[in-house]
């Protein structure tokens, strides 16, 4: 499969969304995932799905929206993750963050990760990464911070009477930290040497970051979950998985698991 033909499904949903008009929607029921499902979860899911069976190829679909689909096709079985709108909430109520994301797999594990996109349904900015070919944002190639210095934490925190307390001691170190509510366009900016790192307490999805976590692994970063434990092996599903913590490299990597007590 080619980055191209995953482009061009982004594309057409970032032309339609910014057409469609997004601020204000209701809430039209819940999502396979849980989450409310708006009207603009709903364009941007069609348009991928349709996007995707004009492949032509097998897929095994994990989408937040619709949940798990199977695609008839050609070729041997690849499983696409889906998150349709990747901060909805932020959309519907006029916050411009947002964004959708794709991944490819070559099986059914995180680790399997072949091809990782996301693009921001507010600017058009496009990240892209393919398994040992780099990562890049519109067409240039990216990597993560060098250095040490936490520069960025970004964070998020869905409970946050519960994870803020857990996360404080590492944000406290950093120099600035922002909560954006995308963990898909937190990981496209992490990738891209914007921020240092992510931490998210909460118990991830992996159509949150499956796309995410190939974009960092190829500009260089180290991606675990909040105890340093390899997350290569969490099932591609529509289950909790795990808590995120991803860095820009593993001298950071280090130095937030020991200010989590680690």
């Amino acid at each position: 499969m080619k980055t191209e033909d995953i482009r061009s499904i982004g594309r057409r949903v970032y032309e339609r969304v910014k057409a469609s008009g997004v601020k204000g929607q209701s809430p039209l029921e819940r999502g396979a995932g849980g989450d409310r499902t708006f009207p603009v979860d709903r364009l941007s899911e069609e348009i991928i799905l349709e996007g995707l069976r004009g492949l032509g190829q097998r897929f095994h679909i994990v989408s937040e929206e619709a949940g798990i689909l199977e695609m008839e096709g050609a070729g041997g079985l690849l499983y696409a993750v889906i998150d349709p709108v990747d901060g909805s909430k932020n959309a519907v109520t006029g916050i411009p963050v947002f964004g959708a994301s794709i991944a490819v797999c070559r099986g059914g594990e995180l680790g399997s990760a072949d091809m990782g996109y996301v693009i921001n349904l507010v600017t058009g900015d496009e990240f892209w990464a393919q398994k040992g070919q780099g990562a890049f944002q519109n067409g240039q190639r990216i990597y993560c911070q060098q250095g040490a210095e936490l520069k960025l934490a970004l964070f998020e925190a869905r409970t946050p009477s519960v994870h803020l307390r857990r996360i404080l001691p590492l944000l406290e170190g950093a120099n600035r930290t922002r909560c954006l509510g995308s963990i898909a366009l937190d990981l496209a900016l992490l990738a891209s040497g914007a921020a240092s790192l992510l931490v998210s307490p909460g118990a991830s999805r992996s159509f949150d970051y499956a796309a995410g976590y190939l974009l960092v692994k190829e500009a260089g970063g180290v991606f675990t979950d909040m105890e340093g434990k390899d997350i290569d092996g969490q099932k591609l599903g529509m289950q909790t998985g795990a808590s995120l913590l991803a860095s820009a490299n593993p001298e950071i990597h280090r130095a937030a698991l020991k200010a989590l007590g680690l």
